[in-house]
């Protein structure tokens, strides 16, 4: 029994760490119903508010989603993507045993706007190329990500690869020589227009992650612009933190 009521962490905390562990060592798959506030209530001896309060934790949390009617469900778990290395897509996918793909919604090269030109440092009009890209996870949308790279310095490699399959860090690095060392990035969070939504397959409550991202060569000179959103029920940012004495 998990429940110690002995203990100074309240019942629902107790509750609630109890289930996620269980969802964690596959007690409970991604898919599966989790026993109902009642269910729950009996078999641990607490309240329906206990229970209720443990749930709401889990799904604040991102392992469960509550439907009405139907019951509460265990998620898949998130991709935990560390904020310390710069790294592709394909790469992150890959390296957790997924299989990465896009579905390309643009791909051409077109005229830097003014706005694509300040952040890669380019003349206005500068060709670049332009990648619009929905980011897949063993076929499920995780991503939405539109990128204009300085197309001068990766001439004609838009007729070389279908960025639906292959990885553009890795063509840029392997083809070009480019060494991308670094990347200036911004993250909030919002909620997603309708075209997003449609795009992510969202239902009008779940959030979506923003970032913008600069790109840069070790010349420090600007290789891609990047802005996309992610999925804020699939995805998620970590970093870690260190004290120094100042």
């Amino acid at each position: 029994m998990p429940i110690d009521r002995n203990s100074t962490v309240p019942l629902y905390l107790q509750l609630k760490e109890h289930l996620r562990q269980q969802i964690e060592d596959g007690s409970y798959a991604p898919g599966s119903r989790l026993p109902s506030e009642r269910e729950l209530a009996d078999t641990f001896q607490v309240s329906r508010m206990t229970a209720r309060q443990a749930i709401r934790l889990l799904a604040t949390d991102g392992f469960i989603s509550a439907h009405v009617g139907k019951g509460t469900f265990v998620l898949k778990p998130r991709i935990d993507q560390e904020l310390l290395l710069l790294t592709s897509f394909t790469e992150d996918i890959r390296q957790r045993g997924m299989t990465p793909r896009s579905r390309i919604i643009r791909a051409a090269i077109e005229r830097a706007d003014e706005d694509v030109a300040a952040h890669l440092k380019v003349s206005q009009g500068a060709e670049v190329l332009l990648l619009s890209r929905v980011r897949m996870a063993d076929e499920e949308p995780i991503a939405w990500e539109i990128c204009a790279v300085n197309h001068r310095l990766c001439p004609g490699i838009l007729d070389r690869h279908n960025f639906g399959q292959d990885s553009l860090y890795q063509a840029m690095r392997e083809e070009y020589g480019l060494r991308l060392l670094w990347a200036d990035q911004l993250i909030s969070a919002r909620m997603p227009t309708r075209e997003e939504r449609d795009a992510l397959d969202l239902d009008h409550k779940t959030p979506v992650l923003s970032l913008t991202r600069v790109t840069y060569t070790e010349h420090d000179q600007p290789a891609e612009y990047v802005s996309s959103v992610y999925r804020c029920d699939r995805y998620q940012l970590r970093t870690i933190l260190r004290y120094t004495n100042g």
